[in-house]
Formats: C-alpha cells, sequence, structure tokens
C-alpha cells in the first residue's frame, strides 16, 4: 500500500520511484490523472536524465486535444514493486501523471473528510 497527499484543491499526489537506464533511483511526486490513459507522463525536459529508450512516436489524446508524443520504455517503482511500463512524454506536461491503467491493478481510497489516500 502506497500512501498519498491530497493538495488544497483535492488533487491526489503519491510519491513514486522512476528507475534511471543506469539503475539509479529517482523520487518524484506524481499526481493521479484518472482521465489519463498513460500509465505514465512526463516532461521532455525531466525524462532526459533517465535515459530510458525511445519505442515510437504515437498521437495520444490529451485534455488539450490529439498530440503526437513519444513513447519510452520506462522503469518505475510503486508500492516497493518495479514495473517496466511504457511512458509518453511531452513538453506540455507540467506534473509527471500516473493514469488510470494502475486503477486497473490497484485500488484507490480516498477519503477526503479522514485525509486518507492510499494506493493499494
Amino acid at each position: 500500500m502506497i500512501q498519498g497527499e491530497f493538495d488544497e484543491i483535492g488533487q491526489l499526489f503519491f510519491e513514486i520511484d522512476l528507475i534511471a537506464a543506469n539503475g539509479e533511483n529517482f523520487p518524484t511526486i506524481a499526481l493521479l490523472d484518472t482521465g489519463c490513459t498513460e500509465w505514465l507522463a512526463i516532461n521532455n525536459q525531466d525524462l532526459q536524465g533517465l535515459g530510458w529508450r525511445r519505442i515510437e512516436t504515437r498521437d495520444v489524446q490529451t485534455a488539450m486535444g490529439e498530440t503526437t508524443l513519444d513513447t519510452y520504455l520506462g522503469k518505475v517503482v510503486l508500492d516497493g514493486e518495479e514495473f517496466t511500463i511504457e511512458v509518453v512524454a511531452g513538453a506540455a506536461f507540467r506534473e509527471t501523471l500516473i493514469g488510470a491503467p494502475w486503477l486497473r491493478q490497484r485500488r484507490l481510497v480516498a477519503h477526503f473528510s479522514a485525509g486518507l489516500l492510499t494506493l493499494e
């Protein structure tokens, strides 16, 4: 189980680890975006130091419409478990986003009044 936090407007944040190609671990705060259909979306600038391999360029539907993004094969650690996932990268991403596919594998518990946020 991974503990998360709410911000003042109710956004859901979790700490995850990004694993660089050289094995180095980079903890980061990621916003859970249930409207995001990707496992992980990251800003191009944040991606540079990870050394992940680009696998394709494809069209992706975003909140701002359809756009073409590069897709990488990346490694993340969530709740102590390492995953190899597809990651989209673009200049428009202000936050690192974890998307709805995680909710197919994990249960989200968000109890705002109790201040409880977990991804199990």
